[in-house]
């Protein structure tokens, strides 16, 4: 059997059926989240249709302008999803976070796809797309988790805020211990995945290449590189976003304004 075998729409449906078990779950002990479960795979379907449709232009075109500019739609999106999902004002922290992911994905995507594939076009649309929407959606889980992290833990120990700033401490040596615990929360579950990755789990990109046909030594080789990108990508955008995170709030003095 060559190439990947497709899925019928009735497959579709039946596959739809599945999540039944989450809702119901969820139902249950009444979390609140079955409406929000229900519109995210509603949007998730029809989001992904419609950029399967645009793609097939997209790898068309093959234009580098094009390229770029829906990159830097992704971006406008995970960072207002971000914001919208920590509950943070979009107003202070919206641009800053927009920076943070152009920075990474600008340093990641030229440092992977330029050095370490070596394309000979950077935009090349089949490459530079994907790659850059997987480092995002892996960037926006990292950021949601630090900012909760950070604004969380600076709200339930913001007596040990001030005390530090009162005996001398710089803002940022008053937010280290901040910082510590949100890059520790954030990226705990992505050490862990890629301690155990090839034991307990086969990863998502090297199983869609083997069943495309492409040779297992191959898949795991892009496999490889592609969790040390998204891992230090994800790094990088935390960092300057916490960055951004704890200069924009404050005041003169230190003082949280939101």
């Amino acid at each position: 059997m060559n190439g990947i075998v497709d899925i019928g729409w009735g497959s579709m449906c039946l596959g739809f059926l599945l999540l039944l078990i989450p809702v119901t779950a969820l139902a249950y002990y009444r979390t609140g989240l079955v409406k929000d479960t229900l519109i995210a795979a509603s949007r998730m379907t029809l989001q992904l249709f419609l950029i399967g449709f645009y793609l097939e232009y997209l790898f068309t075109w093959n234009s580098a302008w094009i390229n770029l500019l829906w990159v830097i739609v992704m971006i406008c999106v995970a960072s207002w999803t971000v914001l919208g999902r920590t509950k943070l004002p979009v107003k202070q922290l919206f641009i800053p976070v927009i920076v943070a992911f152009f920075c990474s994905i600008c340093i990641i995507d030229v440092y992977f796809l330029g050095i370490i594939i070596k394309l000979d076009h950077l935009f090349e649309a089949r490459y530079f797309v994907p790659v850059s929407g997987m480092i995002l959606g892996n960037m926006l889980s990292a950021n949601v988790i630090a900012l909760n992290v950070f604004y969380g833990s600076l709200d339930r120990e913001r007596q040990l805020y001030f005390y530090l700033l009162v005996n001398g401490a710089t803002r940022g040596e008053a937010t280290a211990p901040f910082m510590r615990e949100a890059l520790i929360k954030s990226f705990n579950p992505t050490i862990a995945s890629m301690a155990v990755m090839g034991l307990v789990a086969l990863p998502g990109t090297m199983t869609g290449q083997i069943l495309g046909g492409s040779s297992p030594n191959v898949a795991i080789k892009y496999q490889i590189m592609l969790m040390i990108t998204i891992f230090s990508s994800s790094l990088i955008s935390v960092l300057l976003t916490l960055w951004a995170a704890k200069r924009r709030p404050f005041d003169s003095w230190g003082i949280k304004r939101f």
